[in-house]
Parts: structure tokens; C-alpha cells; sequence
């Protein structure tokens, strides 16, 4: 694609018939931005726990799920961006972030997320809201779509992980081989090492040894602060199902992005999402792993801001 082509897309909007999309350069205008007032860290009761989320901006709501060992904060690099268009929330899901845990994490499921999520939207009494989902938050972003679907007015989701929806057997082979990768996380979180756990989660999500010895301080105490989550997370209880015909049902407006140096494990779930979901579109995003949404931030900025723009 060239220069040209990435401006025409990013200022009018892709045609409903490029379904999947190639964002090699940055070429956007900044139309129509702006000052936004300073973020604010907030509480919501939500199922009986506090949940804290951090909120800026004006316009429709933009609510942002972080992925694992993660919280809002992994929202940075969209966040005085976007809330120059739009009202910003981005959420810490029950047992991530720094606030201390009402229970000893028995509750750590999908389902929980899932049910805290829905919950939250409705209490924010704003209607249906665009969800932006990255990894685990794209998961539990698509569930709530499934499940709640008048909640939903559209999906951003960065390589949503549902080996469920897979009906090909060469991709299940593919998810399955990549998916013993997690086996030396799971033992390292199970043997109380939570810190050695989430380093190495982090190099092999990304596929990229040394990658979070690279990170900002922030980015790794970002990751350290939810190293705790590890535990729990694999000891959880396996989510109910979700095939590729529940995705088909879906109405909205969906876009799914991945990075297109990422694992054959995201790439192969994230294609097969798009298949799913009639009329939704894929976007490969240029030089990115599975952290699109900072190792390619103006892209990844540029296609969120056109997607919402559109819908």
C-alpha cells in the first residue's frame, strides 16, 4: 500500500469490500481534535467488587479491556488520542491493577470477567459503547458481544484468543503445538515464582526473547503489579464455549487487528475470528507483534480512530 492509499484510508474510511487490510505507513491528518481534560481514576460497585477504571475525554464512549498480567495502564499509548475524539474508559478487571483482592482470587474466570464487564457498561448508563479488547480483553470483549449483544455498538478486538471458534484441522494442530509454549509459564506460576512467570509470558506471547528486559520501567512494573493474576488465571475454571456460529450472529461493526510478525497462534486465531464474523474486517498491522497497540502505536492509532469514526 502505498502512501497515498494509507491517507485515503485513514481519512474516508476503508470500503466495505477490503475485508482485510495490509497498514504499512503512517499517513493520517489530525481532523477535528480536541484538548481533552486531564484523566481521572475512578470506583464503580460492580458484582460486588470495586472496580477501578481511569476515564478522559468527551463524546461516545471507547471502552478499553486490557489483556493479562495487564491493567488500564496498558492503554497509554491510545489514550490521549483517542479522548481527543471520544470519552475514554479504560478499566481494570476484577483481581488486575495494584488494589488489593476482596478474596484470594477464587473467582478468576471468564465467566467473572465477563459478567463484570457487562455489568459495567450497564452502570455507566451510556447505552451501547465501542469495546477495544487486546488479547484476553479481546476474548472477554467477544463474549460480552455474544452474550449481550444490545450492550455492543461496535469491536476493536487485537487478536482475540478462542481456540473454540477453530474448525479447521490444520489450525487446530497449529493452536495445539504452539499452545505446549505455555506449559514452563503454567509451572513457574503453580511453583509461586509469579515474577519469572510473567517474564517469560511476555518474551513468548510476543515471540521475542529479551523482550521484557526492553520494556520501559513502566511497562514492567505495569507487568510485575499483575504478575499475581498468573495463579489464578491458569488454575480457572474452563470457560463455556464459543464457536464460529455464535460469532456469525454477530451485527455490529467488527474489526480484528494482528501484528504481522506475531506467534502462528494469534495469527491463526485472529483469521479465523474474521471468518467467523460476517462482514468483519482484518487488519494486519506492519513491523507489530502480538503488542500491536505500542510496537506500531501511529498505525494501530490510525485504524482505531478510522474504525470508530465509521461507526
Amino acid at each position: 500500500m502505498n502512501p497515498t492509499l494509507t491517507r485515503t484510508f485513514c481519512s474516508l474510511g476503508a470500503p466495505a469490500a477490503m475485508a482485510s487490510i495490509v497498514l504499512l505507513l503512517s499517513g493520517c491528518q489530525s481532523l477535528g481534535d480536541q484538548p481533552a481534560e486531564s484523566p481521572s481514576l475512578k470506583q464503580m460497585s460492580v458484582n460486588g467488587t470495586s472496580v477501578t477504571y481511569l476515564e478522559q475525554g468527551g463524546g461516545a464512549p471507547v471502552v478499553f479491556v486490557h489483556g493479562a498480567i495487564s491493567d488500564h495502564r496498558a492503554w497509554e499509548p491510545q489514550r490521549e488520542t483517542i479522548a481527543k475524539r471520544y470519552r475514554v474508559i479504560a478499566l481494570d478487571q476484577r483481581y488486575f491493577g495494584v488494589a488489593p483482592w476482596s478474596d484470594s482470587g477464587t473467582q478468576f474466570s471468564r465467566a467473572t470477567h465477563v459478567a463484570d464487564l457487562a455489568a459495567f457498561i450497564r452502570q455507566l448508563k451510556v447505552g451501547p459503547v465501542h469495546l477495544v479488547g487486546h488479547s484476553y480483553g479481546a476474548d472477554i470483549a467477544l463474549r460480552v458481544a455474544v452474550e449481550q449483544p444490545e450492550l455492543v455498538r461496535s469491536l476493536f478486538l487485537n487478536e482475540p484468543p478462542l481456540p473454540s471458534i477453530l474448525t479447521n484441522a490444520d489450525d487446530q494442530k497449529v493452536v495445539s503445538d504452539e499452545g505446549k509454549g505455555f506449559a514452563p509459564i503454567v509451572a513457574a506460576a503453580k511453583s509461586g515464582n509469579v515474577a519469572e512467570a510473567a517474564r517469560i509470558m511476555t518474551d513468548f506471547v510476543h515471540a521475542d526473547p529479551g523482550n521484557f528486559d526492553r520494556r520501559s520501567p513502566a511497562s514492567r512494573s505495569m507487568i510485575l503489579d499483575n504478575a499475581r493474576t498468573l495463579p489464578p488465571h491458569f488454575s480457572a475454571p474452563p470457560p463455556p464455549r464459543v464457536t464460529c456460529e455464535q460469532l456469525g450472529h454477530l451485527k455490529m461493526p467488527v474489526t480484528i487487528s494482528r501484528g504481522e510478525l506475531t506467534r502462528p497462534f494469534f495469527r491463526v486465531l485472529s483469521e479465523a475470528a474474521h471468518r467467523c464474523i460476517p462482514g468483519s474486517q482484518l487488519i494486519t498491522v506492519a513491523n507489530a507483534r502480538h503488542g500491536s497497540s505500542s510496537q506500531n502505536l501511529a498505525v494501530f492509532n490510525e485504524a482505531l480512530l478510522s474504525f470508530l469514526a465509521r461507526n
